[in-house]
Formats: structure tokens, C-alpha cells, sequence
């Protein structure tokens, strides 16, 4: 694991605000409860990528894409649930934030659609994780900012992989619709929210 941080430049751009630091605050002072739905959004983030899967099958550069993705994603729960047994950190259900559903409830019904829509709301998923771990990680002792770090190159890449899957699926230009999402987005993010979640706008204003 190392401490270098890639090029979040398109990252940055591509998002319409950053996390608050109402929400770091937040983290640093729930740091099971992060590493808890860390691990879930990895097992949701591989599971979405096998439904895309399951669902278009005469896509190849979509199965080989979300092929890749799942194992790594499968990969990184791997490691956190190792880091939350290390400290010893129950793994207990939690509710799941509003932000994933808030996205997806805006996900249209008809193809091609329905698809592109559900790509760029990975798109936006994987930035704003992105966004996140470089975000908490300069606040974290040294076991958990090297793994934060060492999750960036690869969200970054998922982000660009959904991104291309999106404009690919359709001839019409994604922009307006990319754009549409992300204002969604952006409220889901700056809003409050009842409890904190690795996904959640602001705990505790709801």
C-alpha cells in the first residue's frame, strides 16, 4: 500500500461539490460505523456490477468491464472486513443510507435508458467515493490512510470504466443527463441526514 495520491482532477471537475466537513467530522467520530458501511457499498458495488452482468449479456465490453470490477470490489471487502476483524469491530446489519436509492429512484424504466442511467449513477457513486477516501484519509491513523489511498486508483478508474460504458450504450449525448443526476446528487450530499453513513449528506440534520 502506499501514500501516493493520483490525479483526482477529473474527479473533482466532474462532481458539483465537495463533501462537507460537517460529514468528516462525522466519520472521525463514528470510525467503526465508516469502516462497517465501507464494507457494505463494497459488497453493494460488486453486486450492482454482477446484476449489470446478469442483465445485458450481449455487451462484451460491459461484461469484461464489470467482470473486472466486482472482483476488485469483492477484493477491497476483503480487506476491510480483515482491517475491522484486526480491531476487533462487529460486523453488525445496518440501515442503509438514502443516497444509492435517492440516485437510482431517478433511473429511468425503458431501454436504452434505464441502462445509461444506471451507469452514470455508478459513475457518480464511484467519484464521490473517490472523492471521499482522499477527503478522510489526511485525518486517519497510518494503517487506514494507506488503504484509503491505495482504493483511489481504482474507484478513479471505475468512475471512467461506468462513464464510457454510459456514452457507449446510447447515440444520444449523456451530458444533459449526466448532468441531471448530478444535481440530484449534490443534494443527496449537502442535505442532512438522520445518521452517518459512508454515503450520507449531513448527520444529524435531517
Amino acid at each position: 500500500m502506499s501514500n501516493e495520491v493520483p490525479d483526482l482532477s477529473a474527479i473533482h471537475e466532474f462532481l458539483l461539490c465537495q463533501t462537507p466537513d460537517a460529514w468528516i467530522e462525522a466519520a472521525l467520530a463514528e470510525p467503526e460505523m465508516m469502516l462497517v458501511d465501507h464494507a457494505n457499498c463494497e459488497k453493494k458495488a460488486a453486486g450492482t456490477a454482477l446484476n449489470l452482468m446478469f442483465r445485458y449479456l450481449d455487451n462484451f465490453d460491459l461484461l469484461n468491464k464489470m467482470s473486472r470490477l466486482a472482483r476488485e470490489e469483492l477484493r477491497h471487502f476483503e480487506q476491510v472486513i480483515a482491517i475491522m476483524k484486526k480491531r476487533g469491530i462487529a460486523y453488525p446489519h445496518i440501515s442503509a443510507s438514502r443516497y444509492a436509492a435517492g440516485l437510482r429512484k431517478e433511473v429511468r424504466g425503458a431501454e436504452p435508458g434505464r441502462l445509461v442511467d444506471t451507469l452514470i449513477c455508478g459513475a457518480i457513486i464511484e467519484a464521490r467515493s473517490c472523492e471521499r477516501f482522499a477527503r478522510i484519509a489526511p485525518h486517519l491513523d497510518d494503517e487506514l490512510q494507506k488503504f484509503y489511498y491505495s482504493l483511489l486508483k481504482s474507484e478513479a478508474r471505475h468512475f471512467r470504466d461506468y462513464l464510457t460504458l454510459a456514452q457507449n450504450a446510447t447515440e444520444e449525448d449523456i451530458a444533459p443527463r449526466v448532468q441531471a443526476l448530478l444535481e440530484v446528487e449534490q443534494r443527496l450530499v449537502e442535505e442532512g441526514d438522520k445518521e452517518f453513513r459512508f454515503h450520507s449528506g449531513v448527520p444529524g440534520q435531517a
